[in-house]
């Protein structure tokens, strides 16, 4: 399961172009469009396959190439993105305090307009007009994503922590998309949970969309960061908007 939204064609999906490329014919295969939150809504998906017991793993990956569609001539949103790849593993676990106990959802599809790529789509297709407007690329009012994300993650973090009975004072560590130092820094001042738990690469690889999740999530792990027992609080929102949080006890 690959999120993405810089898929390398319209059809096939990513997902498929990648299991022909490890050559397991045997996998399922397809991506899941969340814009930045698309490794979370992937990473679900995959859970629920695997608790389920419908398959034994699962491969979740979160890719984008956004700067094949940033506008640099546009200030606004070309400093800020980046590409990137992460990749995730799911199997079972016979132990019930590890793994992914709680993972939440949400999308609000009356903010399209403050975040989306207008054009090139099946109802503005590619045509000498969409590249004389530049509407192919990301537009993005970044004002109206910052209080729409802030208040969007708060409240489904403190979701997550509720059902798994936690306060903020329990998380170990957190694992955001890097969308926004600022979006970032108060959503984490709004939890109570201090910056210093949160693992930030931003400045290394600008905002990577649904790469972002698994990348620092690998990053920490690769840094040595966790340890059995450890609570983690996910989090991660994109165009749509479409946001998500989980807990994972690691």
């Amino acid at each position: 399961m690959v999120g993405t939204v810089t898929p390398d064609y319209p059809f096939p999906s990513v997902g498929a172009v990648l299991q022909g490329r490890l050559g397991n014919k045997k996998a399922a295969a397809f991506d899941v469009s969340a814009a930045c939150a698309g490794s979370m809504y992937a990473l679900t998906v995959a859970d629920r396959f695997v608790s389920s017991g419908a398959v034994k793993n699962a491969l979740v990956l979160g890719a984008d190439a956004l700067t094949r569609i940033t506008d640099w001539t546009d200030r606004n949103t070309c400093i800020l993105f980046g590409d990137g790849a992460g990749a995730m593993v799911l199997k079972p676990t016979d132990d019930p305090r590890r793994g992914i106990l709680t993972i939440r959802l949400h999308a609000d599809g009356s903010h399209v307009g403050i975040l989306l790529q207008p054009g090139g789509g099946s109802k503005d297709p590619i045509s000498e007009k969409v590249v004389r407007e530049r509407s192919h690329f990301v537009k993005m009012k970044g004002g109206e994503v910052f209080k729409v994300a802030v208040r969007a993650l708060e409240e489904t973090c403190r979701e997550v922590l509720d059902e798994e009975k936690l306060a903020p004072g329990d998380v170990t560590y957190v694992i955001a998309h890097q969308a926004n130092k600022r979006i970032l820094d108060a959503t984490l001042t709004r939890l109570g949970i201090p910056a210093s738990k949160c693992w930030m690469n931003l400045e290394k690889y600008g905002n990577t969309s649904a790469a972002s999740v698994p990348m620092t999530l690998d990053e920490a792990n690769r840094a040595g960061w966790f340890k059995p027992g450890d609570v983690i609080l996910m989090m991660a929102i994109g165009g749509g908007m479409a946001w998500g949080a989980s807990i994972v006890r690691w």
